[in-house]
């Protein structure tokens, strides 16, 4: 596959169900064959930073060992970051600190860390936060600055109020449906431009929320999360995709050599 510049969004804490019923502008992309919502199994455990790793280099918390969000070090994988960094491509981020500790330096000190701009970096343009409440249109606006000025082939975007309503209030509270909702609304302001400037737009989460404010089991609402897919090199039509897929799939979309598995069936063959 030629190269495709691709924006990947982390929906942080976001189940499957409520981003099915709540999450009316993508879906009504969907319905208008400008996209498609798969639904994916997270891997284990249902939490944050191992999942983070897992959809970032397509291993599973077991094999990569970060297995709780305590283990605070650098990867020992290689992520779409280094993936693209390697093939001489432009990447960046505006997400979570977790993110830099993972990909760039650890600990995070905001200091040095929270704005970054070194091209020796395997993320060489970010803007990094390390409140849950940081206001995700803040972190959608800080994402679209590093995509107008500095022009990445992958730009990855995490915003974190989704997850942090589901901890204060739970799955079915009105704060976590309206913190969906609010996603949904702040993509619409975004997606329709990145479209049109050709990107292909991954929307996914890296896992879901019980009702009792958690997750890290087994239960469906802490383990079924959404996968939107918009852009021109996507089928768009139904299939069975593994979280472990998606560091592939980016790669193939990127144009860069790797060796991950892909969710081929996601993808439009160009023989």
């Amino acid at each position: 596959m030629k190269h495709q510049k691709v924006i990947l969004v982390i929906l942080d804490g976001l189940t499957y169900r409520v981003a099915a019923d709540m999450m009316g502008y993508l879906q009504a992309e969907c319905n208008e064959k400008k996209g498609c919502l798969y639904q994916l199994r997270c891997e284990l455990p249902s939490i944050s930073r191992p999942l983070y790793e897992c959809i970032l280099t397509g291993k599973k918390p077991v094999e990569s060992g970060i297995v709780n969000n305590q283990v605070t070090r650098l990867s020992t994988q290689k992520s779409i970051f280094h993936y693209a960094h390697e093939a001489g491509l432009k990447t960046a981020a505006a997400a979570y600190a977790w993110i830099s500790e993972l990909y760039n330096r650890t600990p995070f000190n905001p200091l040095v860390d929270r704005h970054v701009e070194d091209e020796s970096l395997p993320i060489q343009y970010g803007h990094f936060y390390y409140e849950d409440h940081y206001p995700d249109n803040h972190l959608f606006a800080d994402a679209e600055h590093l995509r107008r000025t500095k022009q990445p082939d992958f730009l990855l975007i995490h915003p974190m109020n989704i997850d942090d309503a589901g901890h204060r209030f739970g799955k079915d509270s009105k704060a976590y449906r309206n913190s969906a909702r609010r996603a949904d609304d702040y993509l619409s302001h975004y997606l329709p431009t990145w479209l049109e400037e050709g990107y292909q737009v991954l929307v996914t989460s890296d896992h879901g929320m019980s009702d009792e404010g958690s997750h890290g089991g087994l239960d469906d609402d802490e383990c079924l999360v959404p996968l939107f897919a918009f852009g021109n090199c996507f089928s768009l039509t139904q299939a069975s995709i593994l979280q472990t897929e998606l560091c592939g799939t980016v790669c193939q979309l990127l144009g860069v050599p790797h060796d991950k598995p892909v969710a081929q069936q996601m993808l439009i063959d160009e023989k």
